[in-house]
């Protein structure tokens, strides 16, 4: 059951005390002359990737309409829209002394074995339904649910590309890009600017020709007794390859992810693989647009998307959370965003998942749910992005960023598949050494 902001536990009020603090004495003319303790002011600092427009503007919202309700809280946003990835953002910000109180957090493993944040407290992992542990904790309260991701489309594309099924298999979905070119229209936007854009179609071929049948594969890469030379990793980058080459439009390198809306909406291309996020963004940019979405088959017709668990979502700063006065702020803004009635317009602004017992719900849309329907099918298989798993599966903390780079020069240069695998072998293996993996 979800706690108010008010805190209802024992423990709770024990916490939100430490706020209760006498700032001199004030009466007021309603309460027959009584003392009335004010709540002392606090500040903290918060950070989210911003490269995602529809979530940044939720939690914006959120945020506002804490501070609004809360006037003794000053929320210091410092998000911002970076060239670098969030990672290394982090990093820089961490390097200058400015990091944040209260973030989210994608590199769970890495920043609490190094001190820099804490577990959460109790009374928020017992709002959560699925809490992952790392080192026996709970670091993170995930924003929402780990989404699937696919092909947002437009229907008025399809109908003139005389496409009147969805394909259910890899050729078949080849064969709706040839119909769709065929048609005078580019079969393909994609956001590859911004470098988490670019990791959207790596994963879902790393998921369907390794991670599907392979979950291990990273422990085992680790351990010597895999390679980005074994067959279903060549096949999983010459299939990223041979689709940007062929059907993505040609200036993706040079079109961010929220420059990909106006592609589609604007018929310059007719689709577009992300997730449900952006499904508001688009109705936004145009109501009257028809879309639909579906998730990319492999060979065998197997669905396979990201849809587990994640080690990610808020966590505190070690330093916030030492000083009583901030963690209590935090914590009392955590319960706020996950109240069913403010979580459910957050999830609903962003066409979210919700990662809490207490399941806040939203009118969804057609797209949304065939979104629900592909998590709820028993048949899909379910996984995870190449960095998003742990323990013995972790990256090297730089890995997946340097890949990425690597397979985009892959496709600019028309660079030979195998050979840059074996590059990709050489850095891994220098990386996870350096790192002091699988030791």
């Amino acid at each position: 059951m979800y706690k108010n902001s008010r805190i209802q536990t024992t423990a709770g009020m024990l916490v939100i005390a430490a706020l209760l603090v006498s700032c001199g004495s004030s009466r007021s003319q309603d309460n027959g002359g009584e003392e009335v303790p004010k709540l002392q002011p606090v500040s903290f600092s918060i950070a989210y990737a911003a490269g995602d427009m529809a979530t940044t503007q939720a939690l914006k919202a959120v945020i506002a309409a804490y501070m609004q309700t809360h006037p003794h809280v000053t929320i210091k946003d410092t998000s911002e829209i970076s060239s670098n990835a969030y990672l290394d953002w982090l990093k820089i910000k961490d390097a200058v002394g400015e990091f944040p109180d209260l973030l989210e957090m994608r590199d769970t493993e890495a920043f609490a074995a190094a001190g820099k944040i804490a577990p959460l407290p109790p009374e928020l992992v017992e709002l959560l339904d699925q809490p992952v542990e790392v080192f026996g904790q709970v670091w993170n309260a995930p924003l929402y649910e780990t989404p699937p991701q696919g092909i947002i489309y437009s229907k008025k594309a399809y109908a003139a590309a005389a496409i009147t099924r969805l394909p259910a298999t890899y050729e078949e979905f080849l064969a709706v890009q040839e119909k769709l070119e065929a048609s005078g229209i580019t079969p393909l936007v994609a956001g590859g600017k911004d470098l988490f854009h670019l990791g959207f179609w790596i994963n879902k071929f790393w998921i369907d020709d390794v991670y599907a049948d392979d979950p291990d594969w990273n422990a085992r890469k680790t351990a010597g007794a895999a390679s980005f030379t074994d067959a279903g990793v060549l096949q999983a980058v010459s299939d990223f390859k041979m689709l940007f080459t062929r059907y993505v439009d040609k200036g993706w390198q040079n079109i961010g992810d929220n420059q990909t809306i106006s592609y589609l909406v604007t018929g310059k291309a007719a689709q577009l693989y992300s997730g449900p996020w952006m499904f508001s963004p688009i109705e936004a940019a145009d109501p009257a647009f028809e879309f639909g979405f579906y998730a990319v088959p492999d060979r065998k017709g197997q669905v396979n998307v990201t849809g587990l668990p994640s080690l990610a979502g808020w966590s505190f700063s070690a330093e916030a959370a030492r000083d009583p006065l901030k963690s209590a702020a935090i914590t009392d803004f955590l319960q706020y965003f996950f109240e069913p009635a403010q979580y459910s317009r957050f999830l609903s602004a962003i066409n979210g998942i919700p990662a809490t017992k207490s399941k806040a719900a939203y009118p969804a849309s057609e797209a949304m749910n065939e979104v629900l329907r592909i998590l709820s099918d028993p048949q899909t298989v379910k996984s995870r992005m190449m960095n998003n798993w742990w323990g013995a599966n972790t990256l090297p903390q730089q890995f997946r960023n340097w890949y990425y780079k690597l397979l985009e020069e892959l496709v600019v240069t028309d660079g030979d598949v195998l050979s840059v695998m074996q590059e990709a072998d050489r850095e891994y293996d220098r990386q996870a050494l350096e790192e002091g993996l699988g030791k």
